[in-house]
């Protein structure tokens, strides 16, 4: 008979369970290398895509009269028939694009740092700014002839009026939006304020920094085009002005693809010199 006043025998001990450990993905150099070939095909494939519905729109179908957008092999045509010709604008193009750029890089990160290390400079100047790039820059062109003449610098003004305040919006931005973790530990190690400000601010900002010239990269190449539609001399708009003035739109549409292909090519150099410039980004973040 079970005595009822003593309590039941403890179950014996089992062995400890052991913790499985979670698989950690890596990414090796098949996937790399998949990436990489991605990186080539998926643009390919769009470009695919814009042309046959290019072809579809202009010649099967014959929605769009060729006067607003001719077909691809016109407009192939009108370039192999003078490559050397187009070459010589959009180099005058590319240039005038990348000194606006570098010019309003220099000065709009400057003025970033000003603004962010003042806050009296920042309430002064700020919506200065903002009313100079409210304002429609095409209407100034007509005054920048007046006073600077023809030729390119009317149009590295435009090019500079156009791309500046996302430049300085951005660094003054990212400065003053320092992680709250980073500017502490500066605290704690008794940092000097330019130490603070090498060390810290500076890196932490790099990638805002970055994301405004990124956004102005395109602006610049705008910023040419309009210069050149009113004031230039050479350059893939004089050449959109010249064609169009007689009816070659051919043409036209041959400019107009190379200041998308040169806009491209410059955003993703600045892309490149971003990934040298800042490696860790990469390393410390993920798109999910």
């Amino acid at each position: 008979m079970t005595d009822l006043s003593k309590p039941p025998p403890a179950p014996a001990a089992g062995p400890e369970p052991v913790p499985v450990p979670v698989p950690v993905p890596r990414v090796g150099p098949g996937a790399q290398r998949r990436t990489g070939i991605d990186a080539v095909l998926l643009p390919l494939a769009g470009l695919l895509v814009a042309l046959g519905v290019w072809w579809l729109l202009t010649s099967a179908l014959e929605v769009i009269h060729p006067a607003v957008l001719p077909p691809p092999g016109a407009v192939l045509s009108a370039f192999t028939a003078a490559p050397g010709r187009f070459l010589e604008h959009t180099g005058d193009t590319t240039v005038e694009t990348v000194v606006g750029f570098v010019l309003s890089s220099v000065c709009g990160v400057l003025i970033g740092l000003s603004l962010a290390g003042s806050r009296v400079l920042e309430r002064m100047f700020m919506p200065l700014l903002v009313a100079v790039n409210a304002v429609p820059k095409i209407a100034l062109g007509p005054l920048l002839v007046g006073a600077l003449g023809w030729g390119q610098k009317p149009v590295l003004t435009m090019v500079f009026l156009l791309c500046f305040f996302p430049i300085v919006l951005s660094t003054a931005t990212g400065l003053t939006s320092t992680p709250a973790d980073l500017a502490e530990l500066a605290r704690s190690l008794d940092a000097s304020r330019w130490q603070a400000f090498r060390k810290v601010r500076l890196p932490a900002a790099l990638p805002q920094i970055f994301v405004g010239l990124k956004v102005a990269m395109p602006l610049a190449a705008i910023g040419a085009v309009i210069g050149e539609f009113q004031a230039g001399e050479s350059g893939l708009g004089f050449l959109i002005v010249q064609a169009g003035g007689v009816g070659d739109t051919a043409t036209a549409w041959a400019a107009i693809i190379l200041i998308g292909l040169m806009s491209i090519l410059l955003y993703f150099a600045l892309v490149v010199l971003e990934r040298f410039a800042l490696p860790w980004v990469r390393e410390t973040t993920s798109r999910g």
